[in-house]
């Protein structure tokens, strides 16, 4: 199960996602925004990374206006990886080389069809199990 959340700026891109999770049969939970009036952001961080740490979801999408914020509430709990990704580059990556369980974007940074093909390329990129991606994500573990 996926987990989203997104701050009153990424409300909208979080619902043209949501129609598009149903479209692929993505079973997922939405953690908030549900409206589209002025909230905080680090709500809906820690709202999908305990729902990931918990186990209740296996990964998640995060959404607020630039995705700095929001990116930067997700990462200070341990075993989250939440990466800001703007292209399927960085998306691929982020899957590939770093085994994100978190995408993050900005609504104000990609338009909805780009949103789409990062999320698109997050869930179909799998993480590559290269060695030296272990070794630094392990690193990244022991800074936490």
């Amino acid at each position: 199960m996926t987990a989203l959340g997104s701050d009153h700026a990424g409300f909208e891109l979080k619902y043209k996602i949501i129609e598009y999770l149903k479209d692929m049969d993505i079973v997922f939970r939405d953690f908030g925004s549900f409206e589209n009036e002025p909230n905080d952001y680090p709500i809906y961080a820690r709202t999908v990374c305990e729902a990931i740490l918990g186990g209740r979801c296996e990964n998640g999408i995060l959404i607020c206006t630039t995705g700095i914020g929001i990116s930067i509430a997700a990462n200070r709990f341990k075993g989250i990886r939440a990466a800001l990704c703007h292209d399927e580059l960085t998306a691929a990556a982020a899957r590939s080389h770093n085994d994100a369980n978190i995408l993050v974007m900005g609504a104000r940074v990609v338009n909805t069809e780009m949103g789409l093909t990062i999320v698109k390329t997050f869930f179909d990129t799998k993480f590559s199990y290269v060695e030296r991606h272990i070794r630094r994500i392990a690193m990244l573990d022991e800074l936490c």
